[in-house]
């Protein structure tokens, strides 16, 4: 059986993380990325700007056990305001927290802020995975946005690939990786 993106996302991470990992979760929505996450590394840092995100986010991680998460009502373009430490991966699903307020959506500015910031923290061999959800409003901008950027990362510092549904319907969502190759060079 071919993999769901989402699928394939958590395998790509979780090749690279141990318990000496500090991960970000960019979007913690209902919380499943950051449980996940949390689960394998050291420490997460969750970042949300609805209140309904930390709620459920903090109820998942206080029924599955899971203390070793920093939740940050704060948006992931902020993510150098509290991580000075280097991640080993990160996660983000694009678009607007399922079973929610629909209008309020990630943006292609603070969105493309947040992967800058994470891939200059992200350590050598360090992974970022990128959900993109773009069948709504706005999607297709931060879609291409996010493409735009991905396609152009020097390929000597980065490998990237792209995982997409072919014959489906609607705008099925799909799954950007990247992973560092080499440390940022010092000028």
């Amino acid at each position: 059986m071919i993999k769901r993106p989402i699928h394939l996302s958590h395998d790509f991470l979780a090749e690279v993380l141990d318990k000496e990992a500090v991960a970000v979760d960019a979007t913690m929505g209902n919380g499943n990325d950051t449980a996940f996450l949390a689960k394998l590394a050291k420490k997460v840092y969750a970042f949300d700007v609805q209140d309904e995100a930390l709620r459920k986010t903090q109820e998942r991680l206080e029924k599955e056990n899971v203390s070793n998460v920093k939740l940050i009502l704060d948006g992931h373009e902020n993510v150098d305001q509290y991580v000075e430490e280097p991640i080993r991966a990160a996660i983000f699903n694009l678009g607007y927290l399922p079973s929610a307020d629909k209008s309020i959506i990630t943006q292609p500015q603070t969105t493309i802020c947040a992967i800058e910031k994470i891939l200059e923290l992200l350590e050598v061999g360090g992974r970022l995975s990128l959900m993109i959800y773009y069948g709504h409003e706005g999607g297709d901008i931060e879609k291409d946005a996010v493409l735009q950027l991905v396609k152009n990362l020097p390929q000597e510092a980065f490998a990237t690939m792209l995982y997409q549904p072919l014959n489906q319907i609607n705008t099925p969502p799909f799954l950007i990786m990247i992973e560092k190759l080499v440390p940022k060079k010092t000028e």
